[in-house]
């Protein structure tokens, strides 16, 4: 029997894939959890065969449960289901890793394909995501591609494109403007922009203001 561990802050999510998996899997165990924390607790006593985990999560980030998981528990198969497309998040949460990743508009079987998957010790990566991480490897108009930023970075960037100012960015990571400013100057350089409105048209061309 196979037991699987769902992380996600929404009781109808988890009672959807829930009636999935035991559909599909039949002879299956299914826990919950609705926080990262919680999650992490739950892997502690259930033992999991793999984990789906969500990116937002109320207390701590998906990314962050993913970078305690790989320290604790470095050969868990942790599958990703989330609302963001695979261009937003996808080969970074496989370059933490993650063995797949997927997103929550994908079809039920796509789903049941990629646990299978992961659960036999590979890794799934959708046709979208493939064809992202072909795109990665381009450059930017004067730079490198968004996935040269480290994880702090992106987040900075996002909130940047969003129109937010350092300040704002500081105050809601509880880092200071000083730090905030670092994170700006090094995004700048590494993609050879010139200002914020560079990055909000590269974050644009890209859908990466999408669900924010």
């Amino acid at each position: 029997m196979n037991n699987i561990l769902l992380i996600d802050d929404h009781a109808v999510v988890r009672k959807g894939l829930k009636a999935i998996l035991e559909e599909e899997f039949g002879d299956i165990s299914v826990d919950e959890a609705d926080t990262g924390l919680a999650g992490i607790s739950c892997i502690r006593e259930c033992h999991p065969d793999a984990v789906v985990l969500d990116i937002s999560l109320p207390d701590i980030s998906g990314l962050d449960v993913l970078k305690r998981i790989r320290m604790e528990w470095p050969k868990l198969p942790v599958l990703i289901l989330s609302i963001y497309g695979e261009d937003q998040y996808g080969a970074r949460m496989l370059r933490c890793g993650a063995s797949g990743y997927l997103s929550k508009s994908s079809a039920p079987e796509h789903l049941v394909t990629a646990l299978k998957k992961v659960i036999s010790g590979q890794r799934y990566i959708s046709p979208e995501l493939a064809e992202q991480l072909a795109y990665n490897f381009e450059k930017s108009p004067g730079g490198l591609s968004v996935e040269s930023l480290s994880d702090r970075e992106y987040q900075v960037f996002r909130m940047l494109a969003a129109g937010k100012t350092v300040t704002a960015i500081g105050e809601e990571l509880h880092l200071s403007v000083k730090t905030i400013s670092t994170h700006r100057h090094h995004i700048l350089s590494k993609m050879e922009m010139r200002n914020n409105a560079d990055i909000v048209s590269y974050a644009q061309s890209k859908g990466l203001l999408e669900q924010q």
